[in-house]
């Protein structure tokens, strides 16, 4: 990287403010924490507890916008944490395509560089829809060759997750469960995103 900041602006619901972890550190503080730059790391983690992508679309430019300088110094890139609210509020699968579409079309006409972390399986009765959710928002970022992780098919049926979600009330991972989500995150082109070397 030739810039001197690297500023990671993240969206999200409640996932991303690290609910339910003891050291707070959530999937991206951990993260972060293995992401070594020689530029200066200013991450912003922007959560809306509950919000749906329609609560997203509508508000992730100018929460951009706020935290955005015009300087060649300043690396500004932009990551997308997905939930599953949009099946909590009856969302349709269109609705909720229809809606990261807009969100990654728009940041691609602003030459905005995205990052897109999907929903994990963090309410086993309706782990189908999430599965089936997290299929669709895959597909939409994968048609704009956008970065997607699926956090769904390998933490669903693993028992480390699940353990983790049955000692934590309101069906959020603890410490064991964010560490794995930040593993797959890490493990699946974060640097690459970054134009950094590889982690081991």
């Amino acid at each position: 990287m030739s810039s001197t900041e690297l500023r990671i602006c993240a969206v999200g619901d409640e996932l991303l403010s690290a609910v339910g972890d003891p050291r707070a550190l959530g999937w991206l503080g951990r993260v972060v924490a293995r992401t070594h730059t020689e530029s200066e790391t200013l991450t912003m983690p922007l959560s809306v507890p509950g919000e749906t992508t329609s609560g997203l679309s509508a508000r992730w430019e100018d929460e951009f916008a706020r935290r955005y300088v015009q300087s060649d110094q300043v690396d500004h890139r932009l990551v997308i944490a997905l939930g599953h609210n949009d099946i909590v509020a009856g969302m349709s699968l269109a609705r909720s395509r229809l809606n990261l579409a807009n969100i990654l079309d728009i940041a691609d006409e602003k030459k905005i560089s995205t990052f897109v972390v999907g929903p994990p399986p963090t309410a086993p009765s309706i782990a189908d829809s999430i599965g089936e959710l997290s299929a669709a928002f895959g597909d939409v970022a994968g048609r704009r060759r956008v970065p997607y992780v699926d956090t769904f098919t390998p933490l669903v049926e693993h028992e480390q997750w699940n353990s983790d979600l049955a000692v934590n009330p309101g069906a959020f991972p603890g410490q064991a469960g964010y560490g794995l989500m930040a593993w797959l995150v890490l493990h699946s082109g974060w640097h690459t995103w970054l134009g950094l070397p590889e982690d081991v």
